[in-house]
């Protein structure tokens, strides 16, 4: 048996809640746009009446539905026991559903892409940009009968707590391998850090050079301008990088010329990060880094990466770091950073050599792992593309015909 889904607009199965706190004594949780999100905890500010900000003016019950008004902007919520009694907002629209549509039903509906699409098209753009209550009223939902509604939150409910299971799985698989890499990383450099035969970077390095306190004049091709946010660890990310015209280069280089095997260290925002610069690129310092270029007979570029970027040596860095709000690495703690028991170069080499075979194994399951998360959340959006195009199976095995509102999307167990 298949059951027909019927189309109305919103305005026929819910209402716009226009609800306004009324004055109160204590405090009330409030919930901005930015407080919101579909998938973390939600963060809550606690206000009085009086000192409420300007936009805590939405005041939704038990069970409305409400969703962020901006553009490409999908954040959801459904007030339940945990949210009721608490003031949102004005940047949400919240819904209140009549009797012949299920709260639930309406949420999944409001979260899905079907729903957002829509709601981005016909929303302004800018930061006060939105949709507006009128275009809301007009937007059509699917609407099969109150069991049919329920029988379909069933399903999502039940596939997205799978989902979310494996999806569990996954962060906490990812999250091992990047601690198994940082683990063996922390045991290589163990000895590295305490002694009584030490040299300092200075000692080890031909030069250390602090880059241009200002920031260099930009365009859209030309020489990469390395900022803390092109650091990486171990590496360059050459991604949305600034970049400078062969003037500003050599300004920006007159103290020194950038090598390949030279370092880039970050030393604010985030400071520590440092990255080795490869063949065939040529780079000028932004902001808040500085260049290090270690004695080839001595220090290995890649070996001093690594180190830099093991547990212990990051906190000794930091510990010396200054600033109220983020933390700012001193040139002169940079010079005097003191290495034990420097390996020699056939050590160092070989030591290289194992951390790279690791870390390339890694990043393997890494990306595994993150693709494998990501696969997850499109299977979400697909499982209600299903539900509101007619296509999803319910527990009896029925399928909701399609109604040719939305593609036609053919089941699993069909395709």
């Amino acid at each position: 048996m298949k059951g027909k889904l019927e189309i109305k607009k919103l305005s026929s199965v819910c209402d716009i809640v226009s609800d306004s706190p009324k004055e109160f004594i204590g405090v009330k949780k409030y919930y901005s746009t930015g407080a919101i999100d579909n998938v973390r905890s939600p963060i809550a500010e606690e206000i009085t009446f009086a000192n409420r900000p300007s936009r805590a003016n939405c005041y939704p019950k038990l069970n409305d539905v409400g969703f962020a008004k901006m553009k490409l902007t999908n954040k959801v919520i459904l007030i339940d026991d945990f949210f009721s009694g608490s003031i949102f907002s004005t940047g949400f629209c919240f819904l209140r559903p009549k009797k012949n549509l299920n709260s639930k039903y309406l949420y999944h509906y409001l979260i899905s892409h079907l729903f957002q699409n829509i709601k981005n098209s016909l929303a302004g753009d800018g930061i006060m940009g939105g949709i507006k209550n009128s275009d809301v009223k007009e937007i059509e939902i699917p609407l099969p009968t109150l069991p049919q509604q329920q029988r379909i939150v069933t399903i999502i409910d039940e596939c997205f707590a799978a989902i979310d299971k494996a999806k569990a799985n996954a962060e906490q698989n990812l999250k091992n391998s990047k601690e198994l890499f940082e683990s063996y990383l922390q045991s290589v450099f163990t000895n590295k850090v305490h002694g009584k035969k030490f040299d300092s970077l200075d000692n080890l390095c031909e030069l250390i050079v602090d880059c241009e306190h200002k920031t260099a004049p930009t365009q859209e091709t030309g020489y990469p301008s390395i900022r803390t946010p092109n650091i990486g660890k171990g590496e360059l990310i050459l991604e949305n990088v600034n970049r400078v015209s062969y003037e500003t280069y050599l300004q920006w280089t007159r103290r020194a010329i950038p090598k390949a095997g030279d370092l880039i260290l970050a030393r604010e925002a985030p400071a520590g990060n440092i990255a080795v610069i490869p063949e065939n690129i040529e780079v000028c310092l932004g902001q808040r880094t500085v260049l290090l270029r270690p004695q080839k007979d001595r220090l290995i570029s890649k070996y001093l990466a690594y180190l830099i970027l093991s547990k212990e040596v990051q906190e000794i860095l930091l510990s010396h770091s200054t600033g109220a709000t983020v933390q700012h690495i001193n040139m002169k703690d940079i010079r005097a950073f003191k290495i034990y028991n420097l390996s020699n170069l056939k050590e160092q080499i070989s030591v290289v050599q194992k951390l790279d075979a690791l870390r390339a194994e890694t990043q393997k399951l890494e990306a595994m792992y993150q693709k494998k998360i990501s696969d997850l959340e499109e299977l979400k959006k697909s499982i209600l593309q299903k539900a509101f195009a007619g296509e999803l199976r319910s527990p009896e095995g029925e399928i909701y015909a399609n109604d040719g509102y939305s593609p036609s999307i053919k089941s699993p167990e069909r395709a």
